[in-house]
């Protein structure tokens, strides 16, 4: 921590003198030192804390660097936020109280190995084979994986049929997948992000878990209708026209291998990259983006600048100036109601009192929509709400993680997966104040406690 500390107060100094560019090189570095440091203390890729701030704090070194002219000098209020943010994080991350909550919640696991091998026996009239666990783990989730796909597609195509056409098919109207959507309907259609992640359980809940044999077990009926899921799966974002889906189910995927292998070969990182540069470079030209329309956006200062950078660079650096505008234009906390947007959502309280949540967004661009993880906890509190949900969300992902090394349920890997995309792109939006974050994780719930039914069938 000390590292950051200097680094942060070195990178603030250069920031106060407009040396742009050594203030982000300056950050970008403590950044990884975190990650790295994290990752030598627990053995693990995807360390929630390493992963939080390798996203937050690599982001805002990138922020830092004002390629943009759209980009200004941040209040001192805005960098005391950030620091703010990281250290109460990993403060609370590092808190061993959540271990005991955690060792307590995998003794009343959902599935066990133990409870679920001595179902049969005597009781039972007759012995089960030491086998017979796993292939009923398996086949639990393969049902989950098909029932998520064919509610999600059944989504799908109610939204075409009422809305009248499929955003890949619009070709010519930019925003096309903003308005594919029917409220309430649309979280059943982007459910199938959780599918790709599923099939990784599937795949490495086998008897021993032999890799071996993938070849042979995807041959099967049951391989062939797991494939079969997982490719109708990630046919939906590409209908829909959806990068961000489509990241997300394959980084969900990714980060769920990782969790349960706990290891991530560097040929994985070169054949992944192959097949999505392409995908997301395809969907950015049938969202009917041209160089032209986005760099008009961008505003680079460097109009030269080719757009595969610019565009990455600008989906990471802004959301910081956001929430720099945010800080110095805000008239009023919105005190808790932000935050609550999911409970306005669900219960539709948000159509009969729009009040609730109707509140403007503070941008540097009207069409440069996206924030990082803390604007609507400054928007709701100040100062005191980014301190209080950085703390909050550091018990949270402590509790995971020791909930991930002693629950004997296969799926928590996923719910693991999930909460370290949002780590890692913590750069990106308000992820616990989005409505899909949380039905997400209701569906993945349901899913690991369907997987762990004791009842044998």
């Amino acid at each position: 921590m000390a590292v950051y500390l200097i680094c942060y107060a070195v990178s603030w100094i250069l920031a106060r003198q407009h040396v742009y560019m050594l203030s982000g090189l300056v950050l970008i570095p403590a950044a990884f030192w975190l990650y790295w440091k994290d990752y030598r203390e627990s053995g693990n890729l995807i360390d929630l804390k390493g992963l939080f701030c390798l996203s937050f704090v690599g982001g805002q070194g990138i922020s830092c660097l004002k390629l943009s002219r759209l980009q200004t000098d941040w209040s001192d209020l805005t960098w005391l936020c950030f620091l703010l943010a990281v250290a109460a994080f990993r403060l609370a991350g590092r808190w061993k109280g959540p271990d005991s909550l955690a060792g307590g919640m995998a003794r009343w696991r959902v599935l066990s190995w133990e409870t679920a091998s001595g179902q049969m026996g005597p009781a039972s009239g007759r012995e089960e084979s030491p086998e017979e666990p796993c292939r009923r783990v398996r086949r639990r989730i393969l049902w989950a994986m098909g029932g998520i796909t064919l509610i999600s597609l059944a989504a799908f195509l109610l939204e075409a049929a009422v809305l009248g056409f499929i955003p890949m098919f619009s070709y010519g109207v930019p925003h096309a997948y903003s308005y594919f959507h029917i409220s309430g309907v649309h979280y059943f259609t982007v459910s199938c992000v959780l599918v790709p992640s599923l099939l990784v359980v599937w795949i490495k809940e086998d008897e021993g878990g032999e890799e071996g044999r993938l070849w042979q077990r995807l041959k099967t009926g049951q391989g062939a209708a797991a494939l079969g899921f997982t490719a109708v799966s990630l046919a939906i974002p590409l209908l829909c026209v959806s990068r961000f889906q489509l990241i997300l189910a394959v980084g969900m995927a990714v980060f769920t291998f990782i969790s349960i292998s706990r290891r991530f070969r560097l040929k994985y990182v070169l054949i992944l990259l192959c097949c999505m540069v392409p995908a997301y470079l395809g969907l950015t030209v049938l969202r009917s983006h041209s160089v032209e329309y986005l760099n008009g956006i961008f505003e680079m200062k460097n109009s030269s600048t080719p757009i595969w950078i610019t565009q990455p660079y600008m989906y990471i650096a802004n959301n910081y100036d956001n929430f720099n505008c945010l800080v110095e234009q805000l008239p009023s906390f919105a005190m808790g109601l932000r935050m609550l947007f999911p409970l306005w959502a669900f219960t539709g309280l948000k159509f009969l009192a729009p009040g609730l949540v109707d509140f403007p967004l503070f941008v540097t661009k009207e069409e440069l929509t996206t924030v990082t993880i803390l604007y609507d906890a400054y928007y709701d509190f100040g100062v005191f709400g980014v301190i209080l949900f950085a703390l909050l969300l550091g018990l949270f992902c402590r509790l995971l993680s020791g909930l991930r090394e002693r629950s004997g349920n296969p799926v928590v890997h996923v719910i693991y997966a999930q909460i370290a995309m949002y780590m890692a792109l913590a750069f990106f939006t308000t992820w616990f104040s989005n409505p899909s974050t949380w039905f997400y994780l209701g569906v993945t719930v349901i899913a690991a406690a369907f997987v762990g039914w004791k009842r044998k069938w």
